[in-house]
């Protein structure tokens, strides 16, 4: 149990039997009246931002979240298998946790992985990737880096916009939090 008071950002809540991360927080204490919180949350599982008010001082109740570092080794059919670089211990991700995720994943490539006794939450992975391109049109004669852009299907299967200059066989920086296209490497 935790007081409204100790709110941080990223602390996880279990409201109702549902766990909910805080994503944003303010207390405010108006001229008139008591103080409160106001806080933004999101569902851990389906995504679900809402916004909740807590009166100063109410006692929430608080999920242990642990965030290790693993491993991703391979796709075993829906799942993910993860190891954990600590203990060496493998897990099975759903499809569903790893989500859109899995288009920015390559073996042994390093995410962080959320458990909330011992089921895996969510992952995350770092803010950028380098991915190789492994198909796109070639670029025309006269094409310049301050043009248009063009489909290119990357090495995991995901397909991020690039600028007209760039070829296949290209390794590139994509951002995955929204699959934009960085640089090239």
């Amino acid at each position: 149990m935790a007081s409204t008071n100790d709110l941080k950002n990223g602390l996880v809540l279990n409201l109702d039997g549902e766990l909910w991360a805080v994503v944003e927080f303010q207390h405010v204490k108006p001229g008139k009246g008591p103080a409160f919180v106001r806080t933004t949350l999101k569902h851990v599982l389906s995504g679900k931002v809402v916004d909740k008010t807590f009166n100063a001082g109410t006692k929430v109740e608080t999920a242990t979240v642990d965030k290790r570092t693993m491993q991703y080794l391979y796709q075993d059919g829906e799942d993910f298998v993860f190891m954990d670089l600590d203990t060496y211990d493998q897990i099975h991700v759903q499809g569903g946790t790893v989500g859109e995720n899995a288009n920015y994943l390559l073996p042994e490539a390093e995410a962080t992985v959320a458990l909330h006794e011992g089921v895996p939450l969510y992952i995350e992975l770092p803010t950028s990737v380098f991915l190789e391109v492994t198909y796109t049109e070639p670029g025309l004669q006269g094409d310049r880096s301050t043009g248009g852009t063009k489909p290119a299907t990357v090495e995991t299967g995901a397909t991020v916009q690039v600028p007209l200059f760039i070829t296949t066989g290209e390794k590139i920086k994509v951002d995955t939090r929204d699959g934009r296209y960085l640089g090239r490497s």
